[in-house]
């Protein structure tokens, strides 16, 4: 696994054999509590995406019985689902850098978990799209505060290894959400509807329903997760002000320091960030919009695409995160910009997965070449975290994180919005789908690699000056 090339605390805090504390008046955090609150975060990840590949799975059943276009149907699984984060997601971050963080956790999966229930029920697209405006605000504060919580859960040396263990979230999630969605969309697919108190419940709706009741047990766990204490902030760090009226406290809410943090170091952040935005577009796009392409593409079903895509992306996520571990090691021996510049030859060779999976002769071969480009994604995804919680100002990591997904979420939300249109206005035969996608990869992440590429000098010059001033 790969180790952060430089120190991004001063504080010897926390307590195992290798590295006893050295301060005898700063409090201790076990190691055993670090790894507890890693495995319930991960059980977190796990749930909310494998309720957003099963959802997308479910894309041309719920074109069909709701009657959408195809522009709808993105609009339904992109912006729609983001509408509220634009005006909730930076605040709810806040939560995570004044609040314990495990409650902050705690009440966002559950909210996850009711939210997608509620999906079970809708009885029209407007309901519909009711209950995924509210599902991004309840996932809003998840990566932010876990970024957090585990940045101050485990020591320096070892926290790019916790974060490339969050990854198994992610990877559980997109793998056995094909494999046991495919499955399971397969049954329900018998299933007539069925009436409850004057509400219609479809057989794939069920799914839905049932998938919101983990979210609630995993919320559960996080009330047992102890919490860290906090880092302390560098010097000549930018930091919300301790004693300030109401209205500007408010105001720090909507992530206006953290802005200012950002905007003061913008030749390190602002490439960061337009890269991974860019990227987003076309990830997310791709990867709700894959079923519906190989339904209309090669002719599969549900339950084939799940079994074969499932497969694949668990043996080529799990070879992303050997691959980026051993990458971001070596070059941190020889490079301080390692997590940077790992993530900019990662995006080089997703950019060319991207544009030649839709144009393979047949299914298996295209999902081959997808599973290649995630693997290469899994790759980037570490060090592309590692990178931000490594030059974010202690005070405010939470939003200043949370500003960071919110360009991943925002634009990723609008990826399968864009493809839709492309597909509606530019392509216009539903079968040629895959013309959508070579266009949207040809454009989009080129210039992503670019800005990444573009990252890589600040980033390193910021880096050299937290470490001097650590050392």
């Amino acid at each position: 696994m790969a180790l952060a090339p430089a120190p991004i605390a001063t504080e010897s805090r926390w307590v195992d054999q290798a590295r006893p504390v050295t301060d005898a008046a700063a409090p201790s955090y076990s190691m055993a509590a670090a790894y507890w609150a890693l495995f319930v975060i991960i059980l977190a990840t796990f749930v909310t995406f494998f309720e957003q590949v099963v959802f997308a799975m479910l894309a041309e059943r719920i074109k069909a019985d709701f009657g959408l276009s195809d522009s709808q149907l993105g609009f339904l699984a992109g912006p729609a689902s983001i509408i509220c984060y634009l005006f909730v997601g930076i605040p709810l971050a806040r939560l995570a850098d004044v609040f314990p963080r495990k409650f902050v956790l705690a009440g966002g999966v559950a909210a996850i978990g009711v939210i997608t229930a509620l999906g079970g029920i809708a009885q029209s697209f407007t309901q519909f799209v009711g209950t995924r405006v509210f599902l991004a605000a309840g996932g809003s504060a998840h990566a932010p505060a876990s970024y957090s919580l585990l940045a101050d859960a485990f020591p320096p040396r070892i926290l790019t290894r916790a974060f490339a263990l969050l990854q198994f979230g992610f990877i559980g999630g997109t793998t056995l959400g094909p494999i046991i969605g495919g499955m399971l969309i397969g049954v329900a697919a018998g299933w007539a509807p069925t009436v409850h108190g004057g509400l219609t419940i479809l057989g794939w709706q069920w799914l839905m329903i049932w998938l919101g009741l983990p979210a609630l047990l995993v919320a559960l766990l996080f009330l047992t997760v102890r919490e860290p204490p906090r880092q302390a902030a560098s010097p000549d760090s930018i930091t919300p002000p301790d004693r300030a009226s109401l209205g500007r406290r408010i105001l720090t809410f909507t992530g206006l320091d953290a802005a200012k943090a950002i905007h003061a170091k913008r030749r390190v952040y602002y490439p960061l960030f337009a890269g991974l935005a860019l990227s987003a577009i076309e990830v997310f796009g791709l990867q709700f919009w894959r079923v519906p392409f190989m339904i209309r593409t090669y002719g599969w079903n549900e339950a084939q695409i799940g079994a074969v895509m499932g497969s694949m992306t668990l043996v080529a996520s799990l070879l992303g995160l050997l691959l980026g571990g051993v990458f971001v090691e070596w070059l941190a021996k020889r490079h301080a910009d390692a997590n940077v510049r790992a993530a900019a030859i990662f995006f080089g060779c997703v950019t060319v997965c991207a544009i030649l999976a839709p144009l393979m002769p047949n299914g298996y071969a295209s999902l081959a070449v997808s599973s290649v480009g995630a693997m290469f994604g899994m790759a980037g995804a570490v060090p592309q975290n590692a990178a931000i919680q490594r030059v974010a100002p202690n005070a405010m990591r939470g939003q200043v994180t949370a500003i960071y997904l919110f360009m991943f979420t925002f634009f990723g939300a609008m990826g399968s919005f864009l493809v839709g249109l492309v597909q509606d206005y530019l392509v216009g035969d539903p079968t040629q789908l895959w013309k959508a996608l070579v266009m949207t990869a040809s454009v989009l992440l080129p210039i992503a690699t670019l800005c990444m590429v573009r990252a890589i000098p600040p980033y390193r010059e910021e880096v050299e000056r937290i470490a001097a001033q650590t050392a």
